[in-house]
């Protein structure tokens, strides 16, 4: 069986905000944003925990781009709307083309947090995914006690499928187990 997968677009925009495919470039921006942020993104994200230099954000972005072209993951950058400042990162994970479906991951540099550009990159994504890409099932998955990260699949129309309870480690504390709230858009 032969798979073609549709046309995804290296950019997407909105009112506020450039989602575009990241660059080599951008890694000393995206590691400043992630050095900012580190105390809030090390209770939420598990990858925050390890130690990264420059050099390690430049081989994630290489395989980043790598991943978005052969369309097995497809991370966006969040810039401001005229490309001069890293607002964090967003994309499509997870993704299965043969349903299709995938989960939308996002962060927001600790600078930045509290304006609506977590739900806006969400809300970009949610539009390729379901309207673009004829995804049939969408997920946003976060940390039960994450509430300002679950509040915006509720306001994107989004709806809770699963509590899984014990469902991983706490990213703040190896020795805790999470709850993980599952949310979904299906057509």
């Amino acid at each position: 069986m032969t798979f073609s997968f549709p046309t995804i677009p290296t950019e997407l925009r909105t009112e506020r905000l450039l989602l575009r495919q990241p660059r080599v470039q951008d890694a000393g921006a995206m590691q400043a944003a992630i050095e900012a942020s580190l105390p809030e993104l090390k209770v939420w994200m598990p990858w925050a925990h390890a130690p990264a230099t420059l050099e390690d954000r430049r081989e994630y972005v290489q395989a980043s781009i790598e991943r978005f072209r052969e369309g097995t993951e497809l991370t966006y950058v969040i810039w401001t709307a005229d490309g001069r400042t890293l607002l964090g990162n967003s994309g499509l994970h997870h993704l299965n083309w043969l349903v299709p479906r995938g989960e939308i991951g996002y962060w927001v540099a600790t600078p930045h947090t509290g304006r609506g550009y977590a739900q806006e990159a969400a809300r970009a994504l949610t539009g390729l995914a379901l309207d673009t890409l004829g995804f049939r099932r969408l997920e946003i998955r976060c940390d039960a006690r994450n509430e300002r990260s679950a509040r915006i699949p509720r306001e994107l129309g989004f709806t809770l499928d699963a509590v899984f309870r014990n469902d991983d480690v706490a990213a703040d504390n190896p020795l805790k187990l999470r709850d993980t709230l599952v949310f979904s858009r299906v057509q």
